[in-house]
Parts: structure tokens; C-alpha cells; sequence
């Protein structure tokens, strides 16, 4: 199945608030919340698309000719390639009534598996979202990251039993949901965290601990003080603050500030694979990308996952390529023009 193929089936089933466009910027569903836009003016999500396009190819093929090798190791697993499937939950209310949460993950956790990658899943108000998202990794061997919602320190213990149940080999907290509109005024309460606290969730945990929603050097430190051993640069794509810079804006300076400590992932607006190359080249380890695995799921199921998933793994091999880097050790700063 190719791509544009999925894209056009997504639109049968997806909807009325996403329209599965041709390129997901962000532009179309602007500030629909419910549904996949941004919050306040809506001009975030298309910030973070249209700054990745800003960053540019330095092409160099005055190379020896070897295989491209993709590979990327992370917490003691390898996979083929350095992107991964972002947490979305509530898939019902911001993307039709086809598939609930559980239906969604027991497509989309061993779909990505299959295809060498793993899917990061997703939290919500209702307690039974990360009961079936942990119960979808469970099925497949523990290949999936689940992602918990800054809850209060109760309810999050709670939520990492379910974690280690399901054999999880890591696991991540949106920490920017704590500005989610549907997340206000609830029993149990979510919010912020101090350094403490996250020091207390990284023992809870007992596996490693990514933390996602930082966008200055000064969060990732005090992230690093916490003890986590990976962050993601991250706005929730623009879902949770309006008028934030875009990921490929700050994501230099905070690459600067960890010093190669911790894992570093980033998201918002990641598309394709020559998006991923431009990624690893301003310093990151790995991506994550979120809205595209939806239409993915919603236009050809474990198909459409494989097929974006082959997309974008032949886009990342034929950059490296035509830069002369053929590992992803061997991607560089200067093979990008910003």
C-alpha cells in the first residue's frame, strides 16, 4: 500500500475535525481542540512544520559509496530506525468514533514493532486509556513506551504498576500536558511537578524515564538534576501553550545544555524522513512523530503503519546518502544549512 494510498482511505474514516490533508502542517485544523489543531491562535503547529522546512540540505556525494546503516540502540533495545510513533490518546473524541483508545493501540504497538520501530502511547481523564495501553504492550512483549499524564503522586504510582505489569521497557511523562484545557479543575489533580517530585516519579519507575514538554536549556537541566535519563523537545504541538517557539528552534541550544548526558528526543512537525535527518543533524537522537501515525492507523491499520513507517525509512536513508553519511554516528551539524 503506498502512502498517498492510506492518506486517501484515512478520509473515509477520520474526521470531522482532522481532514487527513496531503501534508499534515498543521494549517486546515489550526485551532480545533477537540480534534488534532493548536490551542489559542493555532499558529504553533504550523510553526513547528514550517521551521523544520526552513533547515536545508548541505548535499555531498564525494564520498566512498557504503550501505546506509539506520540502526539506533536506546535502553538496551535496537531498532531499525531513529523514530518512533508519539503518544496520542483520546482518539475517539479528536479523530472520529472508528476506533477507542484500545482499538487504536492494538494496531498501532505491534504495527510499529513489525516494523522495527515502537510506539510511544498515550494517557487520559479516563482511567481505562492507559489500562488498555499498557494491556497493548503487554501483548507484545513490552514493546511500546507508555506515557503518563502529570497526575498527582498517587494516582502516578498507581499508573506505574500498570507500567511494569505490562513489561514496558521504558516509560515517558508528558510533562507540558499539565496545560492541557481538558486537563484543569479534575480529581485527581494534574499540574506541574518540581524536581523532587520528578525525583520521586524516576524511582517509581524502576525502568528509564523519559520526560517530554521541554523547550529551554533551563528545563533540561533541571530535568537532569531529576535523574531522568532521556527528555523530548517538545510544545505537544502547540496544544498546551500558544506563542512558544517551534522544537527546531530551540532544540540546538538545549542539545548544548545536556552535553550528550541523556537521550534527547524531539517532536512537533516532524513529517518525513529527510524531516528526521534534519533532527539528528541540530543534535538529537531520535524523534517522535504523532499526528501522521493516526491518519496511518485510520487509512490502512497495521498496512498503513508499515507503509509510513517504509516512507520515511527510505526518505532518512537516501538523505544520508547524498550527505555522505552512512551511519547515524556520521550525521553532522554542517550536513544541514539553516
Amino acid at each position: 500500500m503506498e502512502y498517498s494510498e492510506v492518506i486517501k482511505n484515512a478520509r473515509t474514516n477520520i474526521g470531522p475535525y482532522c481532514k487527513a490533508c496531503n501534508v499534515c502542517n498543521g494549517i486546515v485544523c489550526k485551532n480545533t481542540m477537540p480534534g488534532p489543531g493548536a490551542k489559542g491562535t493555532g499558529d504553533l503547529a504550523v510553526r513547528n512544520y514550517a521551521k523544520w522546512q526552513e533547515v536545508r540540505i548541505n548535499m555531498d556525494t564525494i564520498c566512498e559509496q557504503r550501505t546506509v546503516e539506520t540502526k539506533f540502540e536506546l535502553f538496551g533495545k535496537t531498532f531499525e530506525y531513529p523514530f518512533f510513533a508519539g503518544p496520542v490518546g483520546a482518539v475517539k473524541l479528536h479523530y472520529g468514533d472508528k476506533y477507542s483508545d484500545q482499538e487504536y493501540n492494538d494496531i498501532l504497538v505491534p504495527a510499529c514493532a513489525k516494523s522495527g520501530i515502537a510506539a510511544f502511547t498515550g494517557d487520559g481523564t479516563n482511567y481505562q486509556v492507559m489500562i488498555e495501553a499498557t494491556e497493548a504492550i503487554s501483548k507484545f512483549d513490552g514493546m511500546g513506551i507508555p506515557t503518563v499524564k502529570p497526575w498527582d503522586l498517587g494516582t502516578i504510582k498507581e499508573k506505574m504498576e500498570l507500567v511494569k505489569k505490562s513489561g514496558a521497557f521504558a516509560v515517558a511523562m508528558d510533562i507540558d500536558a499539565a496545560g492541557l484545557p481538558f486537563l484543569q479543575n479534575l480529581n485527581p489533580p494534574a499540574g506541574s511537578k518540581s524536581v523532587e517530585e520528578l525525583k520521586e516519579i524516576v524511582k517509581m519507575a524502576e525502568i528509564p524515564f523519559l520526560l517530554k514538554g521541554i523547550m529551554t536549556p533551563k528545563a533540561a537541566l533541571k530535568a537532569k538534576e531529576a535523574g531522568v535519563q532521556g527528555i523530548v523537545v517538545s510544545n505537544h504541538g502547540g496544544r498546551v501553550l500558544d506563542q512558544c517557539p517551534s522544537t527546531a528552534e530551540v532544540l540546538p541550544a538545549i542539545v548544548k545544555a545536556v552535553g550528550g548526558e541523556m537521550k534527547i528526543f524531539v517532536d512537533g512537525g516532524i513529517r518525513t524522513g529527510i524531516d528526521v535527518f534534519k533532527a539528528l543533524a541540530l543534535g538529537a537522537d531520535a524523534v517522535l512523530i504523532a499526528r501522521p501515525f493516526v491518519t496511518a492507523v485510520y487509512g490502512g491499520q497495521e498496512e498503513g503503519v508499515a507503509s509510513y513507517v517504509q516512507k520515511n525509512g527510505a526518505e532518512l536513508k537516501d538523505t544520508m546518502a547524498m550527505c555522505g553519511a552512512f551511519s547515524l554516528k556520521e550525521i553532522q551539524d554542517d550536513m544541514i544549512w539553516k
